[in-house]
């Protein structure tokens, strides 16, 4: 399949079909190119062009689906964010992007850009959001050629039937859910079940509704399966092919998965936005260490950088080569470059690589706090305290957590002593998306620095973690 036009629905074959789980509406090929056409020609009358930027913050995952591709039907830029950002952070990215036009359940919101058409990244056909809304919002910028790499290899590697009846339980501003889950079943022409972001009340009957459903693949977080595994009875019938990721997946958890699931193929995948989802994904049966196991690449190859050099074998921190890298980082061009070493993308992650390219990670050198798949960054979290007139410093961190992986937690130093944390946890409340908002927040005299008059914020976790507890 190549991309002939802009509209990657023209690459999909006729046989797909997108179904609501909760409403129960459907829309096959014919009638999804319809709903484009009205949209695209609705979004076309307030002035988008080709190259502009259109931001789509829509909740229903229908209407999400038909505003992305209408989108590139006019040759535009999609922004896809989450529906639930604050004005704030709305402001942020629209300022960020340039965007041209927001477009989410109450309607269309065009706007004066002004950032540079292309951003010096020709060819941008969606750009994912992946933190930062409450500093300076980090845009992962591909265009349609990347992703249709990434869709190609993914469906080779997890196979058509297999993505026969896809369920997709992610919300679709995650490119998890977006092109691992929705786009790579689509672009096989299969059917693809849209029950974004679970409910409680709908964990229970999880296992049911693999079954009523007849689902043959579907890729989800750690965090999702602990709910699962509390509260769902297992289905009747295995899936084909499970995937586990954006998040670290223990050992214990991955046989009870698959003792839930019925089956071994269960994959521990690794992946990030700026590959365009999944690079790997290996099972327990391939795994003679299974504790951050993630299998050999679909694609591409894996590298570690070890003293300042890129070596094919050993531990350090991974760097990739994907056919489906990013074009790079929106308005961030330093940054970008910072990031590449070469043809490989260093990921920030430590990891052990073997000679036959199978790697395992075994952790992280961000402050990047993981919940439920969803990143926050840690300096994230501090701008946005230190946005608050009363507050000196902040420090945050992630706290382990059953169900999420990790939610934030914060100590803040402030200059007056009538702040409390309740009355700054309502602010961040109101400023920020609620992944971002911390779950636990202490006021301190004064936050520990290290020699060079940094934070300690390894030691200032270890402590209030400890005091938490």
């Amino acid at each position: 399949m190549t991309f002939a036009t802009t509209n990657l629905l023209k690459s999909i074959p006729q046989s797909m079909m997108l179904r609501d789980v909760r409403t129960g509406a459907a829309l096959d090929h014919e009638a999804l190119s319809a709903r484009v056409d009205v949209e695209a020609a609705a979004i076309r009358l307030v002035g988008v062009e080709a190259g502009a930027r259109v931001v789509v913050a829509e909740s229903d995952p229908l209407a999400c689906l038909t505003a992305l591709f209408a989108v590139w039907t006019l040759g535009a830029c999609a922004v896809l964010v989450n529906p639930k950002l604050s004005e704030d952070e709305k402001a942020r990215v629209v300022a960020k992007v340039g965007a041209r036009l927001w477009v989410d359940g109450g309607g269309r919101q065009s706007f004066e850009p002004k950032t540079a058409l292309d951003n010096g990244l020709p060819g941008a056909a969606l750009i994912l959001m992946t933190s930062g809304t409450t500093g300076d919002p980090k845009g992962i910028v591909h265009s349609l050629a990347t992703l249709e790499r990434r869709l190609e290899l993914n469906v080779a590697e997890i196979g058509e039937e297999s993505l026969r009846e896809t369920l997709c339980t992610l919300p679709l501003f995650f490119g998890h859910g977006l092109i691992g889950n929705c786009l790579s079943a689509l672009y096989a022409g299969q059917t693809v079940h849209l029950m974004p972001t679970l409910g409680v009340a709908e964990l229970p009957g999880f296992g049911a509704t693999l079954d009523r459903l007849d689902i043959t693949f579907f890729s989800s977080v750690p965090s999702m399966w602990r709910m699962v595994l509390q509260m769902s009875p297992p289905p009747k019938s295995a899936p084909v092919r499970v995937h586990v990721g954006s998040a670290p997946l223990s050992e214990p958890l991955w046989r009870s998965i698959c003792d839930w699931c019925g089956t071994g193929e269960v994959f521990n995948t690794y992946g990030m936005t700026e590959t365009a989802n999944w690079v790997s994904g290996g099972r327990l049966t391939d795994a003679s260490v299974a504790e951050g196991f993630v299998g050999r690449p679909w694609g591409g190859a894996f590298k570690v950088l070890r003293e300042g050099q890129l070596c094919d074998v050993g531990k350090g921190e991974v760097a990739v080569k994907s056919p489906s890298m990013m074009l790079g980082l929106w308005g961030a061009p330093e940054a970008t470059r910072a990031l590449m070493k070469g043809d490989y993308m260093l990921t920030g992650d430590i990891g052990q690589l073997e000679a036959d390219q199978t790697l395992r990670l075994l952790g992280r050198n961000k402050h990047e706090i993981n919940r439920g798949g969803i990143k926050v960054l840690a300096e994230e979290v501090d701008m946005l305290l230190e946005r608050h007139v009363d507050v000196i410093e902040a420090c945050a961190f992630g706290i382990p957590d059953e169900i999420s992986g990790e939610v934030v937690g914060a100590v803040v130093k402030a200059q007056s002593p009538a702040l409390t944390a309740e009355a700054l946890l309502d602010w961040c409340r109101a400023h920020a998306r609620i992944e971002a908002v911390p779950f636990q927040l202490e006021i301190v005299d004064d936050i520990p620095k290290n020699d060079r008059g940094k934070i300690a914020r390894a030691d200032v976790r270890g402590e209030m973690v400890a005091k938490w507890s």
